[in-house]
């Protein structure tokens, strides 16, 4: 797999100190990061800080489809120990809460899922012993399966956000872009086609005992600006599908094997991800449950008026998920 640097936008030293000034005051001022007030508050808040951070938090402008914005440099040892489990996590590491929902406001609208962390707007990623095979962001000892955030839902995020706490291995996340690949077009139209579902993956609880029949999605569609993909192999019954759809999902999962490229992130790291163009997964990794593994926080956002879904998804059911916006636009 390329080891190729992801696209990097620095932050200045004045520019970080804005950021982390401003997210603590928010947190003084409403004593917790998941505070109804401070969600309120945090379009105001976006609304003082500078061009600076405003121009590193730019749209994706490339077709990779990602970059890391770097200068935030948290304390490791203020952080305390990694947690075992992301309901143990508490107030650890809450002005990164802060520092994440903001930038995810300059960016759209953050959002969250009631059958999701409790219904958080910022997720910890963390191993957790017993769950080291799932295909979910606490596994560890299997590769995380290149994948869209939250594929099976038509409310899924448009840009993905993942900052780094602390990863002492260097353990790396995988991301591949569909427009770094080379497609024929008659997989391109085979894939365009709904031919089956994307079903919830198993940090969806409630999401996979729904009722209702799944729904078949198409896994590419065209815009004006290019493939836009909607994958997820491990929760996609591919075998429900005809044999010239497979072999072209199939293509499709070489080519983006192809391009991949290995992002190791660095403490204080934030990396954008757009969720229409990359997926994204995790290398294997041996967890120590010893207060050391790596800590991931992250956010999902959507964009407003973005239009890089096929219509046909207003229709679907979601299986029953709600997505919760922290601020209304």
């Amino acid at each position: 797999m390329p080891t190729r640097p992801a696209p990097v936008r620095p932050l200045d030293a004045h520019t970080a100190a804005e950021l982390s000034s401003v997210a603590a005051q928010l947190l003084a001022d409403h004593g917790s990061a998941t505070s109804p007030g401070l969600l309120a508050a945090l379009p105001e808040a976006c609304a003082r800080l500078g061009d600076a951070v405003r121009h590193a938090l730019r749209p994706v402008e490339t077709a990779d489809g990602l970059f890391v914005v770097r200068g935030l440099r948290p304390d490791d040892t203020e952080l305390g120990p990694t947690p075992g489990h992301w309901s143990t996590v508490g107030e650890a590491g809450a002005v990164w809460d802060v520092i994440l929902l903001l930038v995810s406001t300059l960016m759209g609208t953050p959002i969250a899922w009631d059958g999701q962390q409790d219904g958080r707007f910022v997720h910890n990623i963390v191993p957790s012993p017993g769950h080291e095979s799932e295909q979910t962001g606490a596994s560890s000892s299997v590769l995380l399966t290149p994948h869209t955030e939250d594929a099976f839902h038509p409310g899924r995020a448009h840009l993905l956000v993942l900052c780094c706490m602390r990863n002492h291995d260097g353990i790396a996340t995988t991301a591949a872009s569909v427009r770094r690949t080379a497609l024929r077009e008659e997989d391109v139209q085979q894939l365009r086609r709904p031919v089956v579902p994307i079903l919830p993956d198993d940090a969806y609880e409630q999401a996979q005992r729904y009722p209702g029949r799944p729904v078949p999605v198409p896994t590419l569609f065209a815009t004006d600006a290019g493939l836009t993909m909607r994958f997820d192999p491990a929760y996609t019954p591919l075998d429900e599908a005809d044999q010239e759809w497979r072999q072209a999902y199939r293509r499709l999962e070489d080519e983006l094997a192809r391009v991949s490229v290995a992002v190791s992130l660095e403490p204080g790291d934030v990396l954008v991800v757009d969720n229409d163009i990359v997926v994204h997964g995790r290398v294997p990794f041996r967890a120590r449950y010893d207060g050391t593994d790596r800590w991931l926080k992250r956010s999902s956002v959507r964009v407003p008026g973005r239009r890089t879904r096929p219509e046909a998804e207003t229709d679907e059911h979601g299986y029953g998920q709600a997505a919760l916006e922290a601020h209304p636009s």
